[in-house]
């Protein structure tokens, strides 16, 4: 009966998240005259929407460890990577708009990815190598001076529960070059809304903050490894029954 449940949830909330990004994305359209935080703000609401619903459907709560960590200065966000869950939660709940880095491909989905369109995001063509990361330099010095926060995930992709993926040092670079502090980001929501899993289970997702990291005196990799250090040893503070003890 467990495992009804949980696919009956889980088969309610892909409906409506399906249903409501249709119909959110064109509530998107008109309101793309607004001004910029305006436009954010409306678009942000399909994702306070799915949070909610996945509260309510899924019994998928959440809490916020670190809050206080939050800066109030230019900053780029490096994430851990283990769900689809924290793409959609980041992006109304920390202090700043938030601008996210991504390959251009994504603006090609139907409804979801036109109305990512109308934000400041910064899509990326992988296929141009070091000219793509000059761009997302040029970009991202205009959207920190415009009071927007930059959101990477240096793993690249979503990676399972008790695992540590590749850390790519292109978020650390880019603070270098534009002089923003780096706030990390810890979290378990993989637990809860796994990778490529249609079932969401229910339980406690924790997002823990890390303290702003300063480029001063470093370079990528040494900037990158405090990054590493803190989020994977924050992981097991908050799963250590997903890790080894070695």
């Amino acid at each position: 009966m467990r495992n009804i449940s949980l696919f009956l949830r889980s088969l309610l909330f892909m409906i409506i998240m399906i249903v409501s990004t249709i119909v959110w994305a064109c509530v998107c359209f008109f309101a793309a005259p607004l001004s910029y935080n305006k436009r954010y703000w409306v678009t942000s609401r399909w994702n306070v929407l799915m949070i909610w619903c996945a509260k309510v459907i899924c019994g998928i709560r959440y809490e916020v460890k670190g809050a206080e960590n939050f800066p109030d200065q230019p900053a780029i966000v490096l994430s851990k990577h283990q769900s689809a869950w924290e793409t959609i939660f980041l992006l109304p709940n920390l202090p700043r708009p938030l601008v996210y880095v991504f390959k251009k491909e994504i603006l090609y989905i139907p409804f979801f990815g036109w109305a990512m369109a109308l934000l400041r995001m910064i899509p990326i063509d992988r296929k141009q190598g070091k000219h793509a990361f000059r761009s997302v330099v040029a970009h991202g010095k205009r959207r920190l001076a415009d009071g927007q926060w930059i959101i990477m995930f240096p793993e690249g992709t979503r990676i399972p529960v008790g695992q540590k993926g590749q850390y790519k040092s292109g978020g650390t670079r880019l603070a270098i070059a534009t002089g923003a502090v780096v706030v990390p980001i810890a979290h378990n929501s993989g637990e809860c809304w796994p990778k490529q899993s249609f079932l969401k289970r229910p339980g406690v997702i924790t997002v823990s903050i890390g303290k702003p990291i300063s480029p001063e005196g470093q370079t990528p990799d040494s900037m990158m490894q405090q990054v590493e250090n803190w989020i994977e040893s924050e992981m097991r503070v908050i799963s250590p029954h997903a890790y080894n003890a070695g």
